[in-house]
């Protein structure tokens, strides 16, 4: 029975574990010292615990479902009733994370097309969900870990950041749309059986101000510490069971890369290969380092090889598209799908592929246009 649920917590943190491997692989090399510490970014892993706690009580709060179920419930067609579907995660995930916008909106998806009759429309609406919240993430700093950590690592001001990434956030929005549009026009009911309601308001608008003081630290206004100090204080007196829900593992995934990513740079012959592969084309080789490792791996791992911050920033942001890996996000929808009645996971796989790839060629060849 241990053995088992080893073999299960195994499987659950393979992106830890390999992450441990990768850093006790390179301590090898570079045996460990006080210039560890020089490695670990201290900055992005508070902001990022702040963030996941804050998004935790959010979602205790119930602000989601009932927002989703204030847009969903009546009438719609069906079209209308997928392009819903669709944006919420895209939009979303600009907040609380493309990971957080699937967990929170996948089995929901399922629940409304099984109370609407239309099981048929799961596998294009979660394909599309999927790409929604990896595309509608890039968007802001704290849509996914890689832009927290690339915002800090470059102290990119917002003004950088915005304008590198919103024009494809608004093609991307374009294209999902009209993917989500094809379909049916025959008119569906919505009625939840257990209507959703906000839970402590009070709360609701303490988490509302912490957030706001969240992202005043991502662009430099508010020094993180200060913002740590406030977050951790806060959630303290007001609702210490959200500090359990901080996803950990993440947190030592990134100390685990950092490590590496530091010990990589020590040795000669690595830094120079990564460095001139980066310098040929930080954009195509994030990209393509994210579909074998996924993309926040590989913006901690080349971010301290090049100076070419769009490049990155975008490689790794666009990279989300491609092989189920390419954003670990991803493996939420799939897991979520293959649990569901009637799933169909190679017919699921074939689709994503191409949705995701074709998106992705696309994006890339737009990079000459941008």
């Amino acid at each position: 029975m241990r053995g088992k649920k080893f073999l299960a917590w195994c499987r659950g943190e393979a992106v830890l574990l390999t992450a441990a491997v990768c850093a006790a692989v390179s301590a090898l090399a570079v045996p460990p010292s006080a210039a560890y510490l020089g490695y670990i970014d201290l900055r992005v892993l508070c902001l990022l615990l702040c963030l996941m706690a804050v998004v935790a009580g959010l979602q205790h709060c119930g602000v989601f479902l009932v927002l989703s179920q204030r847009l969903l419930a009546g009438e719609k067609n069906v079209r209308l009733l997928q392009l819903l579907l669709v944006l919420l995660p895209f939009f979303s995930s600009m907040l609380i994370t493309n990971d957080v916008a699937l967990i929170t909106f996948v089995p929901f998806t399922l629940q409304i097309l099984e109370l609407a009759g239309e099981r048929r429309r799961v596998l294009p609406t979660v394909i599309l969900q999927t790409a929604a919240a990896n595309l509608g993430s890039m968007a802001t700093p704290v849509g996914n870990p890689q832009n927290l950590f690339l915002c800090g690592h470059f102290h990119l001001s917002a003004g950088d950041f915005f304008s590198t990434l919103l024009p494809y956030t608004a093609v991307s929005l374009l294209a999902l749309s009209a993917g989500a549009l094809v379909g049916s026009r025959q008119s569906v009911c919505v009625r939840f059986p257990q209507p959703a309601a906000i839970r402590r308001p009070g709360l609701l608008a303490v988490l509302a101000a912490l957030f706001a003081l969240c992202l005043l630290a991502v662009f430099h206004v508010v020094h993180y510490a200060v913002v740590t100090a406030v977050v951790v204080t806060a959630l303290l007196v007001l609702a210490p069971g959200l500090l359990k829900k901080v996803d950990y593992s993440l947190l030592l995934t990134f100390v685990f890369f950092f490590i590496f990513a530091g010990n990589i740079g020590q040795i000669p012959a690595l830094r120079q290969l990564l460095a001139g592969w980066m310098d040929r084309s930080a954009l195509l080789t994030s990209a393509l380092a994210s579909q074998v490792i996924s993309n926040v791996p590989a913006s901690l791992l080349l971010a301290g090889f090049t100076e070419d911050w769009r490049g990155l920033l975008l490689g790794v942001d666009l990279g989300g598209l491609g092989t189920p890996i390419a954003s670990l996000a991803s493996l939420i929808s799939l897991k979520f799908y293959i649990r569901s009645p009637g799933a169909r996971p190679g017919r699921f796989l074939l689709w994503f592929s191409a949705v995701n790839f074709g998106g992705l060629a696309v994006l890339l060849l737009l990079t000459w246009v941008f």
